[in-house]
Parts: structure tokens; sequence; C-alpha cells
């Protein structure tokens, strides 16, 4: 039993941050994204303000059940998944998934993995940030809500396996503007002009 389980999002990671941190840590992976909307289904309920319905994918459920077991037993679970919107969500998810609690889990962040920036952020622990959830949230059902409803109207309509998404339609959007826009431009004769001036 170690007394302090640190869990950081990539396998590669893990052991060189258990070296910096010593005998009292254990640091495993979660190996990025615990859980996700199902693949299967729109996985969102529209009529309850589009609140995500997350389950815990297959290839996940072993890992999970060692992170439940590894957390169960450790006095201080250390939440180091990266400093961004995907990792905010990667600590809440193991946080909520893992049946965490307050008064022994902390939220660490760290920008390299060096030795001092690991035990700075062991001094120097955060909650989860609450809005960085809600905007990964908020892409991922944007990008489930577009590319769910649109890709099976593209594959009836134009071709099969295409896909729509949030920013790629757009994208090509403007591509495809930009080339209209280009191929109807009309040439026209232009003039340039070289002069050199002299003073006495």
């Amino acid at each position: 039993m170690s007394k302090n389980l640190v869990i950081v999002e990539s396998p590669a990671k893990a052991k060189t941050i258990e070296k910096f941190l010593g005998k009292d840590f254990k640091v495993v992976s979660s190996n990025g994204h615990i859980a996700d909307l199902p693949s299967k289904e729109l996985g969102i309920n529209i009529d309850n303000n589009y609140e995500p319905k997350y389950i815990v994918n297959s290839d996940k459920k072993d890992i999970v059940r060692k992170l439940k077991k590894e957390s169960k037993t450790a006095e201080m679970v250390w939440l180091a998944s990266d400093e961004d919107r995907e990792g905010e969500a990667i600590a809440w998810h193991l946080y909520e998934l893992l049946g965490l609690n307050k008064s022994n889990t902390k939220r660490i962040v760290f920008r390299e993995i060096t030795k001092n920036a690991v035990l700075n952020s062991i001094e120097n622990p955060r909650e989860i940030n609450e809005s960085l959830v809600d905007a990964q949230q908020a892409r991922r059902v944007l990008d489930r809500l577009v590319g769910y409803k649109i890709s099976p109207v593209l594959w009836r309509k134009v071709k099969g396996g295409l896909s729509a998404g949030r920013v790629q339609s757009v994208a090509l959007r403007l591509i495809a503007d930009k080339e209209k826009e280009i191929e109807s431009f009309n040439p026209e004769k232009s003039f340039k002009i070289t002069a050199e001036f002299f003073t006495d």
C-alpha cells in the first residue's frame, strides 16, 4: 500500500515522476480519457439541458477497476492529468468514477517533467477547475451533435464514408468559397510603372 497515489494521463510519464517523488508515492496512468459518450447512440439528453451520458469504454474497464482498487488503499490521491480542458475533464471523470472525496484528493498540474516542477505541484495543489471541465463538455457535446446528426445525411445524400464536424465543415466551406472566388476571377490588363528621379 502506498501512502500517495498519483494518477497521470500517460504511462510514459509515470516511471519518471515516480522516481522524482520517492517511495511514499505510487504513480499510475489512466491512459488518457477513461469515459466518453457511447459510440452507438447520441449519448446526450437533449430534453435535460443537453446533459451528456458518459460511459466507461470496454477498453478502459480494467484500468478503472485497477485505479479504484489502488485509490481505496491510498491515504491521498493526486490527480495529475494535463493542464488543459481535456486533462481537467480526465481529472473530473477520475474523481467521479473512482468515488473520490475532497478530503483525500488533490489536483496537481505541472508544465514540464522535471523534479522541481513535480515537487512544486505537490506543494501547491488546487481544486478541479469546473470551468475547464464545462468547456471540454461543451466541445464534446457540440462535436457529437454536429457529427452524429449530419454525417448520416452526407452518407445518404452525397457519398458513404464522408464525415461532418464542428470545425472541419466550416473549414471546408471556407476553402470551397475561396476556390469559387479563384475560378470566377477575370484577369484584367494591368500596368507597372518604374521611375527614377534625379535631383540637383
